[in-house]
């Protein structure tokens, strides 16, 4: 079994996946795996450190060309946060999940990597027109996020082992 197949049992119960108190099994992802699934949502939660807590937003992103980009405006606390670190970029956790709240089905991602602030006026302009905002605040700086460490979990209403 490779480490992107690790199964465990999730929950205790009877054999109906309908039913949310049922046994489950959390597969483990691999990156690949991880980041397509990613790509298929828009929204997601960014943590980042502000007064030295974590401070998680809920945002919306767009996958381009494997990082994970997200706009917001100059005041914003992310940032501020990423204008300070520079060109290292800052360390931040990104997460999006497709679970479903009546089976608890489905999977979710954490990314882990430096995020930087967009600064080429051709790439804001390409992003500017890939990802709407949720607001009617004016956002016009992005953040790339270059995932270095990708982890994901899928939850399965049987043991992937007995299908193989």
């Amino acid at each position: 079994m490779s480490d992107s197949t690790i199964r465990t049992p999730a929950t205790a119960g009877d054999d109906d996946p309908s039913n949310p108190s049922e046994p489950h099994w959390s597969v483990e992802l691999g990156g690949a795996e991880a980041l397509r699934l990613l790509g298929g949502v828009s929204l997601g939660r960014i943590v980042f450190t502000r007064h030295a807590l974590p401070t998680v937003r809920p945002v919306n992103h767009v996958l381009v060309d494997g990082d994970i980009v997200i706009r917001t405006h100059g005041d914003a606390a992310l940032t501020r946060y990423t204008r300070r670190t520079g060109g290292e970029g800052a360390v931040v956790a990104y997460e999006a999940d497709d679970i479903d709240p009546d089976t608890h089905l489905g999977w979710s991602v954490v990314v882990t990597g430096y995020a930087r602030l967009v600064t080429d006026p051709r790439e804001l302009a390409d992003f500017r027109a890939l990802l709407r905002p949720w607001g009617t605040q004016r956002m016009d700086h992005a953040v790339r996020i270059h995932p270095d460490l990708v982890t994901g979990v899928r939850l399965t209403a049987h043991d992937p082992s007995l299908s193989a």
